[in-house]
């Protein structure tokens, strides 16, 4: 079996990569899958002792794929990325597509059934949580959001007048409205009002342009420094964007997000695998429990089939099926 290179080689020199994330950045993928996809062609590179991909093909990709799931172990998840990055590589950058190994290769996911917290218990997870880590667990709870939907949210995303939040190209970029919980409206006026004192003093230094999606920046020169085109939760330094250059206030970090609701959910002694996006699930739980439709449910969440959110109806609060245990119903003392 090949062996992982040491790095460097012609092949991971740069140009390669500089094509995959130009075909990337043409088609509008986000900056994780462009720096996923790069990943993944580097770790293909050096596991085939870097051997240009266009002297490979399909065996190569299959003992590759082989690889990552019987010496690697990596879940189902991990290596349908790597294979979706490849599949990127031959039709997109080398013009060879894969043909029928991107159909079959492909690992099956298992059907899990989803952590969820009780209303309980994510109050006390709550209560453990300060500042801006608080305010992006309560607008997961509260509107059902991914966690990088809700770090990427701009000012002009939330309607305080009409209570919604619109999530703009989402999980398979697409639009959707959700509702924005009366309880957070003065959460929400707070964070405008910080992003506002970091977008003042960005422009008084010279800056404060923001990164627009797609071509916006030149159809519209000067929306980059307008107010509504601010993220609603600023990072507190400003940072050198990758692909521009140039210096701005990008959104806050997931990563300090992450960490700081993982610390929360350990220090509530809640005894569960829980992270940002449960909840997410307990978001679509409590709504299905308390006899929301599943259908509104589902344009909530913003799920393209209704048999994803079905997955909730399993972990209702109402025992296995809805059904009433037997142990329930008779005096055993």
């Amino acid at each position: 079996m090949a062996q992982q290179g040491n790095g460097g080689g012609a092949p991971e020199g740069g140009r390669l990569l500089d094509q995959v994330r130009r075909a990337v950045r043409l088609r509008y993928y986000s900056r994780r899958t462009e720096q996923a996809y790069c990943y993944w062609v580097r770790v293909y590179i050096r596991y085939h002792r870097l051997r240009h991909p266009r002297e490979m093909g399909e065996r190569e990709v299959a003992q590759f794929l082989s690889h990552l799931t019987i010496d690697r172990s990596l879940a189902p998840s991990t290596q349908n990325q790597a294979l979706n990055a490849l599949c990127f590589l031959y039709r997109h950058v080398l013009d060879r597509p894969l043909g029928r190994l991107s159909e079959v290769a492909r690992a099956k996911r298992p059907q899990r059934v989803p952590v969820v917290f009780t209303p309980g218990e994510v109050k006390r997870i709550l209560a453990e949580l300060r500042g801006v880590p608080w305010f992006v667990a309560a607008m997961l709870y509260g509107s059902g959001l991914r966690l990088m939907e809700c770090l990427r949210l701009r000012i002009k995303d939330v309607d305080l007048e009409r209570r919604e939040v619109v999530v703009r190209d989402g999980k398979g970029r697409k639009d959707r409205v959700t509702m924005l919980p009366e309880r957070m409206v003065p959460y929400v006026r707070r964070m405008m009002e910080r992003a506002r004192g970091y977008h003042e003093l960005d422009l008084a230094e010279g800056l404060g342009a923001v990164e627009l999606p797609y071509a916006l920046a030149r159809k519209y020169p000067n929306a980059a420094k307008e107010f509504m085109w601010q993220y609603l939760l600023p990072s507190y330094k400003r940072t050198v964007n990758p692909r521009t250059g140039t210096e701005g206030r990008h959104h806050v970090s997931p990563d300090s997000v992450q960490r700081a609701v993982y610390r929360a959910i350990r220090a509530a002694g809640i005894a569960k695998q829980g992270s940002c996006h449960t909840f997410r699930h307990a978001f679509a739980t409590h709504l299905l429990e308390r006899g929301q439709d599943i259908r509104t449910v589902q344009e909530l969440l913003g799920h393209k089939d209704v048999k994803t959110t079905m997955i909730y109806t399993h972990v209702l609060n109402r025992g296995g099926r809805g059904v009433r245990s037997p142990l329930d119903g008779e005096s055993l003392d």
